[in-house]
């Protein structure tokens, strides 16, 4: 019945993630918290040369972005080039990075103004006299307490010349200070050491020489092989230096390490490989003994792929389930004795449920893979995702309701119209089914997802694939199963109402979206919707007017197309990205439940600094469009008994909001093994290791767990 209403809408929900980051301006952008821009060295290129492009950002104070490798949290800039046929752009030479400590954590970045060359090569077929325009999309994190990310539409334009360009007055003294000051290979000899105690890298080089170095450090190209939070020990020899690393948890000993020496205000690129300490560095270890590569075993991949099945299975029972799962069941009781349609509505289902889990874990791990830190529900992070969402939502019921039709009515379900496209319409509310599913996450599921975005590629899709299979076998079972479908009452008029009482949970998943909406975004967001939501509820009301029309034999044109062109503005101004300073809501630092729990916004230094104290806290990994989160909310941490044992134990409350996108609370969660939300983490007082609770709390539970984190 749904069919084309849900093909149609999904398409628009995909459509709208890719907005969800577009904007920009040409030329030196104003992002939010730095300024960007592109110049060049020269004042032109001739055919097939080479010229040199800087990426300049100047920051706001108290602000930062990241280096190549962002350390233990954040993102590095990343910048995507747009150029004419023939032309091509190398890599970034990056700047020499500082080093950033937020709490606990280590990060490697930049402050302040900075700038990261890149050589462009002409088209051998330029023409000299053509002004060409080199267009650049860069994409930010900028970070202080917190982390934003920003975007920015770059453009140059360069001339095309005969002889060699003049240098630009301005960019040619500062890109070369700048590709001077870059670290370089050859001028230092490094080598690797492994040993019980740990890694160290000894080097030696004439500018090394003397054994005078004060301070050092290495920055390493990858991430999590080394602790990039622990100290790094220095001790000097006459020819050089050796630093004693600290490998991150787990991982193994590299076969090589590369990367940054920082020696003194002055950078050297190096390449340190197993050997023996270099005479005169001051080599601290026995020579190298090779390491256990990290794979997982034959029973770690079983057993995460049947925690994935049981938390599947568990899933259909979340309250964000509910909704679809009555449009399952009204679909499933339409084929009432047709054993043969609902088989192949069943397989149907089962196979949208499938392609739609692996292609969101697909888009997971290579949105990993580039560098960002996100997890299970990512795609509900984006406003214009959560927005689309609703309106398909809102749409779905008003078909239910009978405002229009897709399809034939369900009154007609008796003589098999509603049979008609139904393993299409199964298949894509499998894919309806996924989507709404991802704000959850079932008991089981947290352990079998944070295993697995540990793993290769095949292994994490291994495991979800072990997710849709539970998550579809209840109805797909059911289908199969001849007793269930006997049991079935027999299709009549009755389904009639029977549907429009099912479009009522989708207008509680409308409205809880919008709730989700206004807590993202803040008011100005939410006023769009609401006012897309009437727009839309006008545009099913014309397209219905026109289908009646059309049925008595009059014209139906103007009023098709008026339904169609009000639909997509209504779809267009809920989802089109805002500016980045419109409509924004600040978060929150402080804040109390409804019975009075104080709670403290989360921050890696506050918990840094209440554990240094010896104060118990308790950090609950919560998000708006998690509805396991929001369940637990209002039973567990509402209780009076929850605030009382709270105060009088002493335990700090912090929250750690992932409504948004936030580099930092996706660092923690993969720290403690999770893909996503809910996590509760409770630290006993005066030190001590942290206890994680069950993702679906008790007042309790809660309450036990606090008292026993106060005794320490």
């Amino acid at each position: 019945m749904l069919n084309r209403l849900l093909a149609g809408l999904l398409a628009l929900l995909a459509l709208s993630a890719g907005l969800a980051a577009s904007p920009s301006l040409a030329g030196p952008v104003r992002t939010g918290h730095l300024t960007a821009e592109l110049a060049a060295a020269s004042q032109g290129v001739t055919p097939g040369g080479e010229v040199r492009v800087v990426l300049r950002q100047v920051i706001d104070k108290g602000w930062h972005t990241y280096w190549r490798n962002s350390g233990d949290s954040g993102a590095p800039t990343e910048l995507t080039w747009t150029l004419p046929p023939g032309w091509s752009a190398g890599e970034i030479v990056w700047a020499p990075p500082a080093r950033k400590p937020i709490g606990p954590l280590m990060n490697y970045g930049y402050s302040g103004e900075v700038l990261l060359p890149v050589t462009v090569r002409a088209s051998a077929s330029a023409r000299p006299g053509d002004t060409v325009t080199l267009r650049a999309k860069a994409a930010f994190l900028v970070c202080a307490d917190v982390c934003i990310p920003e975007d920015a539409d770059l453009s140059l334009d360069l001339k095309v010349v005969a002889e060699d360009p003049a240098p630009d007055p301005v960019w040619a003294p500062r890109v070369e200070a700048a590709l001077a000051a870059a670290p370089r290979p050859g001028q230092v000899e490094a080598i690797l050491i492994s040993g019980p105690s740990g890694l160290s890298i000894a080097a030696t080089g004439a500018v090394l020489a003397g054994g005078k170095a004060r301070d050092a450090y290495f920055f390493p190209y990858e991430a999590g092989v080394l602790d990039h939070a622990a100290a790094q020990t220095l001790d000097r020899g006459p020819e050089g230096l050796t630093l004693a690393l600290k490998p991150a948890p787990g991982a193994a000993v590299p076969s090589s390490l590369a990367g940054v020496l920082a020696v003194d205000g002055k950078v050297y690129e190096i390449e340190a490989r197993p050997g023996r300490a270099l005479p005169g560095a001051a080599g601290l270890g026995p020579p190298p003994s090779p390491g256990p590569a990290t794979a997982a075993t034959a029973g770690g991949l079983a057993g995460a792929i049947l925690f994935a099945f049981l938390g599947g299975l568990i899933l259909n029972l979340m309250p964000c389930v509910f909704p679809v799962l009555a449009m399952k069941a009204a679909s499933l009781a339409s084929h009432g004795q047709d054993r043969a349609a609902a088989r192949l509505q069943g397989l149907a289902f089962l196979a949208g449920v499938m392609a739609t889990f692996l292609a969101l874990a697909a888009l997971l791990l290579v949105v990993r893979a580039g560098g960002a830190a996100v997890g299970w529900g990512f795609q509900l992070q984006s406003p214009p995702v959560v927005a689309a969402l609703a309106l398909l939502m809102l749409a779905v019921g008003l078909n239910m309701s009978g405002l229009f039709e897709i399809g034939g009515s369900l009154q007609g379900i008796g003589a098999g119209a509603a049979n008609r496209n139904g393993a299409l319409g199964a298949l894509l509310t499998g894919a309806l089914a996924v989507v709404v599913a991802a704000p959850c996450t079932a008991p089981f599921m947290a352990p079998a997802l944070g295993w697995a975005m540990t793993q290769p590629a095949a292994l994490s899709l291994a495991v979800f694939a072990g997710l849709g299979l539970g998550f579809a076998a209840p109805f797909t079972l059911a289908a199969l199963a001849p007793g269930v479908l006997s049991r079935l009452p027999r299709p009549g008029p009755w389904m009639e109402t029977f549907r429009k009482v099912l479009a009522f949970p989708m207008y509680g998943a409308a409205a809880w979206l919008a709730w989700v909406i206004a807590v993202q975004a803040g008011p100005d967001l939410l006023a769009r919707l609401l006012a897309a939501g009437v727009a839309l509820a006008f545009a099913c009301w014309l397209w219905g007017l026109a289908q009646k029309r059309a049925a008595v034999g009059r014209s139906a044109r103007v009023l098709g197309a008026s339904a169609l062109v009000v639909a997509g503005l209504a779809v267009a101004g809920a989802v089109w990205p805002q500016p980045a300073s419109a409509g924004s809501k600040a978060p929150e630092t402080t804040g109390a439940s409804t019975n009075g729990l104080a709670y403290e916004a989360y921050t890696p230094e506050r918990l840094a600094t209440l554990r240094a104290e010896g104060r118990p806290v308790f950090v609950n990994y919560t998000a708006a469009w998690c509805v396991t989160c929001q369940v637990n909310e209002r039973v567990a941490f509402s209780s009076r008994t929850a605030a009382e044992a709270f105060e009088s134990s002493g335990t700090v409350y912090l929250k750690a909001d992932w409504t948004r996108r936030d580099e930092v609370i996706a660092t923690d969660l993969a720290r403690f093994g999770r893909a996503g939300v809910p996590l509760y983490v409770v630290y006993p007082a005066g030190g001590g290791e942290p206890k994680i609770l069950p993702q679906l709390l008790t007042p309790d539970l809660v309450v036990r767990a606090v008292r026993e984190a106060a005794k320490g």
